[in-house]
């Protein structure tokens, strides 16, 4: 995790500091704001690269799937497809601590290391009225985990982001405590059966969500499995590939294609999964990736390669 070196600012999350929040977020910065469950460290959806830094504040250890934070339903069908059981759940609690994982349009826009390589997404319209603002000035849908640093408690105040990220973001919106304390439930609907990823605010019983079995990959933030894989096996720390093999390069080793030819683990970051799509088409039988530095980002992506590359189960 690189050393703290940003000047942070704590400001209140009045217009000038949305304004000021919303400038950031169109320059490529992460910042922190509140909603009415935790607060989130909040980047541009669309924007790779900027998604990559909320990893790099964090030091988050893997590339999860990040919820995307909406306005509300119409921005939402714009980015993921809805069936009639998930428009009524949204219609009934949104805005308010709930995300749905539906399945995402192609033409969505939404950054690929948002979903982690996945074809679903996750969607949250707050009801906190800094992020409903802030999602509104920028003028664009905003992925937001917990900002706190990985593995530290979740943030219910300003000072709790200010003590775990301080260095490492440029603005705190300062909304005073958190309503709920607890992170959103997330269901996943598909078919009209709804189904329980992570418990929240709003019970099971009463979102009528039945218990997801333990997945084989990660669908959605807060579950602990294996990540999206290439269908082709995936070998790592390559500097020279087979002749059968499509080479993911970085830094000098150039391969056939590049995560960073300058060797930025931002720029590799926000590059990764759509690379390894890439991969997956190409008539090469196998993927090879070249080295990256575990330093900062690099520990994430060297992560999320591992769990691409490992053995995976025979099926019965």
């Amino acid at each position: 995790m690189p050393a703290p070196d940003l000047p942070t600012q704590v400001r209140p999350a009045d217009d000038a500091g949305i304004a000021e929040a919303a400038r950031l977020i169109r320059a490529g910065q992460p910042v922190a704001v509140p909603t009415e469950t935790v607060y989130g460290l909040a980047a541009d959806a669309t924007s790779g690269e900027a998604v990559a830094r909320i990893y790099e504040a964090k030091g988050r250890p893997s590339f999860n799937p990040l919820i995307v934070h909406v306005t509300g339903i119409d921005q939402a069908e714009r980015i993921a497809r809805f069936d009639p059981a998930a428009r009524a759940l949204a219609q009934r609690y949104w805005p308010g601590p709930l995300t749905l994982v539906l399945p995402l349009r192609e033409e969505a826009g939404i950054a690929s290391i948002v979903t982690a390589g996945l074809t679903t997404v996750a969607l949250r319209a707050s009801a906190h009225p800094a992020m409903q603002a802030l999602i509104a000035a920028a003028g664009r849908p905003l992925a937001a985990p917990s900002a706190n640093a990985s593995g530290r408690i979740s943030p219910t105040r300003a000072a709790h982001v200010l003590d775990s990220l301080k260095g490492r973001v440029p603005l705190i919106l300062d909304g005073g405590q958190t309503a709920h304390g607890l992170e959103s439930t997330i269901v996943a609907v598909a078919d009209g059966e709804v189904r329980l990823l992570r418990p929240g605010p709003i019970s099971a019983e009463e979102l009528g969500a039945v218990a997801a079995p333990t997945p084989e990959r990660i669908v959605a933030p807060g579950q602990l499995a294996s990540h999206y894989a290439p269908a082709k096996p995936l070998r790592l720390n390559v500097t020279e590939a087979a002749p059968d093999e499509w080479l993911i390069g970085f830094g000098d080793i150039a391969g056939d294609v590049s995560l960073s030819r300058s060797a930025d683990l931002v720029e590799a970051a926000a590059a990764l999964f759509d690379l390894l799509h890439d991969a997956d088409r190409q008539p090469a039988a196998r993927i090879a990736v070249a080295p990256i530095p575990e330093d900062g980002l690099g520990a994430a992506i060297n992560d999320r390669l591992r769990r691409a590359a490992a053995p995976r189960p025979e099926k019965s």
